[in-house]
């Protein structure tokens, strides 16, 4: 067995680490195998990144025989005793998991139960959509951030470059495995500032001016928008665009705009206890039976859940589920809800704040 060190000169995190983290206490790793099962093959790799004297180091334990495995997980495990955080790509599928198994098979007392881990690829990939990739392969996020690797091979063809080498020990051999292992850690840490996508969705967002705007759209109508100028809690690494459900957002570094449609027009608010109500068609409103029934009984029916309503002309935003009450609808049938905009909330830059949050989310899990 083997330990690689390297420091990972002139590299500067781009993503505020404190806000998991003081990064002396976060541990990034990754692990090479000869294949998904721990049972029928063997570890051979475990890659870690941290942070000591001021810069980022990478440590990586190498077995040069199979039946090394077990020094390795004895290395690694006594090295990450110092550490609270763990940080991986897909690791709650694959390296956790793998260690642990492995870990029985050598009957060792180790686990992760003390670590709060934080999986990159499953804070990311929810936000796929916003990201306009394919996949959120971590190849893939590196190239959406331009970063460039050094290595040539992918995963399934060092499980044979690493039989090859416990055959003949060759350096060559050996430098690649390391490579390959070493740019994994290395983009890690990179691509990182996408977490940023993760906090937009999760973290304070700030609607720091909200106004309303007239326009004409492409077919010649008038129209009217809310357009909310945001912080956003960590500086986004990608300027990106979305448009959804008639909601369009940008963001690019700590700014983030979000242009909302307005709806002036009549809307119905709807009883839901309609059986207590009377329906009036001539006057087409639903009337309390407390009240209604002075009404002549020629002029009123019994109310039914489509007709126990009130109608209301007034200026109205859209909300795809309930975010606030009382809501509103075109028609009974209508999955389109809104809510008044009413002059309390024109000054609450909290409630637009939330509301941002809100429909953020929203475009978010429509995709």
């Amino acid at each position: 067995m083997r330990t690689n060190n390297q420091t990972y000169k002139n590299f500067t995190m781009q993503y505020p680490l404190e806000q998991i983290a003081p990064p002396k206490q976060v541990l990034f790793i990754d692990i090479e195998t000869t294949g998904f099962t721990a049972k029928s093959s063997y570890l051979y790799l475990i890659g870690a990144a941290f942070f000591q004297n001021g810069q980022w180091c990478i440590r990586q334990w190498f077995a040069d025989r199979f039946e090394e495995e077990p020094f390795l997980l004895k290395e690694f495990f006594t090295f990450a005793e110092n550490y609270t955080h763990l940080v991986h790509f897909n690791g709650n599928n694959f390296d956790l998991p793998y260690l642990l198994q492995k870990c029985r098979q050598y009957d060792l007392p180790y686990h992760f139960d003390n670590f709060e881990g934080i999986d990159l690829y499953k804070r990311i990939s929810p936000y796929k959509f916003f990201l306009h990739t394919p996949n959120c392969k971590q190849k893939t996020l590196e190239e959406l951030l331009g970063i460039h690797r050094e290595d040539i091979y992918n995963g399934g063809e060092l499980i044979s470059l690493y039989h090859k080498y416990t055959e003949n020990s060759q350096e060559e051999i050996c430098h690649f495995l390391l490579l390959h292992n070493m740019d994994d850690m290395k983009g890690m840490l990179q691509i990182l500032p996408l977490l940023a996508f993760y906090d937009l969705f999760n973290g304070p967002i700030k609607a720091k001016k909200v106004q309303s705007n007239s326009f004409v759209d492409y077919h010649g109508h008038d129209r009217k928008e809310l357009l909310m100028k945001l912080a956003l809690p960590t500086p986004l690494p990608l300027t990106i665009s979305t448009l959804s459900n008639g909601c369009y957002f940008s963001g690019e570094g700590r700014d983030g705009i979000l242009k909302v449609p307005v709806y002036e027009e009549e809307m119905k608010y709807f009883y839901s206890n309609y059986k207590d109500y009377y329906y009036l068609p001539a006057e087409d409103v639903a009337l309390h039976k407390s009240v209604s029934s002075f009404v002549d009984k020629t002029h009123r029916v019994q109310a039914s859940a489509s007709t126990c309503y009130t109608r209301k002309f007034a200026v109205y935003l859209p909300q795809w589920d309930i975010f606030t009450e009382p809501f509103f609808k075109r028609d009974y049938k209508s999955k389109d809800l809104f809510f008044e905009l009413t002059d309390d909330m024109k000054t609450d830059r909290t409630f637009f704040s939330r509301y941002a949050q809100y429909l953020l989310g929203k475009m978010a899990k429509t995709y």
